[in-house]
């Protein structure tokens, strides 16, 4: 049986590097084409010495390919896009630039128009815990933000069982790798090491993500969402936590109401392979290099108020992990193929 044959587009950033180490071992395609503007004409081995097994040279173009991952940045992937659509290529795209439904959120939340909005109706969000039967008949999956699917995975339950009133707040934190591999002063390690701040205050562009999908899951819910994102001196790894207040009645007084709300997510995902519902809460080393997502929803007996953490591996069930999970369910193939290792560690 001949494999699908799949590209990177822009393989030099985390996201794209991530991707093609995951598509290298994969058993059900074939990496045939990568590129990349500075290192064009290299040898992609060259520039990743980790990736020797890669036999290929980075190309200012794409290939022939049955399916591309685009990871270049917002605004910029889209251009890249929009005419492989129109050949029929399969897409999945780890930017932004198709995962907002309202036209307008663009210009607001990313300083450009879209290019192509009658291509967001026919785009799908690609959280396949959320929208895996979409996915399946989808040609463009758009891939969550890393923050957005940490922070959607950990409040979904509660907004779906009617648990929670709208005001929402998510803590998050992030290694330093999700800010990407353009040089920057506010990732310079002298900067970033032995610190963290909080940034983007009045409003992270992936709060939009946050806000819609959540909103999709309750007709009758329309959450109010403080986000505030946190840079801490790791590489890999996001850990967030949740927090909104229950409507009364809605679970048992003291710890039976504990108990009934993990059983709550734990019914939820019982069918994901790649959330887990952990007994306590976790770390973002539980997850690190895997594709799994770890939660652990709790009540503020006290304040009667939900507290749910999670972790993820922000370049892997956060990107390119995640990006691999959609493609195996957009061609049929078992959603774990080639993604389905264990976390790293220590």
């Amino acid at each position: 049986m001949s494999k699908t044959k799949v590209g990177i587009i822009n393989v030099t950033g985390y996201a794209g590097v991530e991707l093609a180490r995951l598509l290298s071992k994969h058993p059900s395609v074939e990496l045939v084409s990568v590129t990349g503007r500075s290192a064009a004409g290299q040898p992609l081995k060259k520039i990743f010495p980790h990736l020797a097994n890669i036999d290929l040279t980075i190309q200012p173009e794409l290939g022939k390919v049955d399916l591309a991952f685009s990871a270049m940045p917002h605004k910029e992937s889209a251009k890249e896009i929009i005419p492989l659509v129109s050949q029929g290529i399969k897409i999945v795209d780890i930017s932004s630039d198709f995962r907002l439904k309202d036209i307008n959120a663009y210009p607001t939340w990313y300083s450009f128009n879209h290019p192509a909005p009658e291509m967001l109706e026919k785009a799908v969000f690609g959280l396949p815990e959320l929208h895996r039967n979409e996915i399946i008949a989808a040609q463009l999956v758009a891939n969550p933000g890393c923050y957005p699917t940490g922070a959607i995975l950990a409040l979904a339950p509660a907004v779906k069982a009617g648990l929670i009133k709208p005001d929402i707040i998510v803590d998050s934190k992030s290694g330093v790798s999700g800010a990407g591999r353009t040089l920057s002063l506010t990732t310079h390690y002298s900067e970033v090491n032995d610190d963290v701040g909080a940034y983007a205050i009045d409003g992270h562009r992936h709060l939009p993500e946050i806000t819609q999908e959540l909103g999709l899951l309750n007709t009758e819910f329309k959450p109010e969402v403080t986000f505030v994102p946190h840079l801490i001196p790791m590489t890999r790894g996001i850990l967030t936590t949740g927090y909104a207040s229950l409507y009364q009645g809605k679970l048992s007084s003291g710890t039976k109401g504990r108990e009934e709300l993990r059983e709550l997510y734990i019914d939820f995902y019982k069918n994901e392979p790649y959330v887990r519902v952990m007994e306590a809460p976790p770390h973002t080393k539980h997850t690190w290099g895997s594709n799994f997502c770890h939660i652990f929803p709790t009540v503020d007996i006290r304040t009667n108020r939900l507290i749910v953490i999670s972790a993820i591996d922000n370049l892997v069930k956060g990107a390119a992990g995640q990006a691999v999970q959609n493609m195996n369910v957009m061609l049929g193939l078992p959603e774990t193929t080639g993604i389905d290792m264990p976390a790293m560690f220590p």
